[in-house]
């Protein structure tokens, strides 16, 4: 993620999706566009699991896989 400059997690609740994976090194990033809909998707993952950030309707959306 150089090319992008330094990302930094801080602590969060645990409900969030991304707090189980605090202090872990982010491994791949995929994004998503559709022009059809401007929707976009950013998955990120990690040792232990994967986040998917997503607008839908200019709501910010967060899950886990």
């Amino acid at each position: 993620m150089a090319e992008s400059g330094r990302v930094e997690v801080a602590p969060i609740h645990r409900e969030a999706p991304f707090a189980d994976h605090l202090g872990e090194t982010v491994l791949a990033v995929y994004e998503e566009a559709d022009p059809d809909t401007g929707r976009l998707a950013l998955e990120l993952t990690f040792e232990s699991g994967r986040v998917r950030c997503e607008t839908w309707s200019g709501d910010l959306r967060l899950s886990s896989k």
